[in-house]
């Protein structure tokens, strides 16, 4: 199933399904999602979630189920 991409909202809605939460990697700006409990990656709150997808010029696809971060 080919990738497309989603809002934010629908991000949040699909996360919020999956148990998955926004993060950062400790040190760094790269943001992915997580289930939390790595000590490599910190959870952050959507807000922050959000302005570090418009800084890094990224958009959210989905496809068969999964998520991915993509440059627009």
């Amino acid at each position: 199933m080919p990738m497309k991409p989603i809002s934010l909202d629908r991000a949040i809605e699909i996360a919020a399904e999956k148990n998955l939460r926004p993060g950062k990697v400790r040190g760094t700006s790269e943001i992915e999602f997580t289930r939390g409990g790595s000590p490599r990656v910190e959870v952050i709150d959507w807000p922050e979630f959000e302005t570090i997808l418009k800084d890094k010029n990224l958009e959210i696809h989905e496809g068969g189920g999964f998520m991915k971060l993509m440059k627009k």
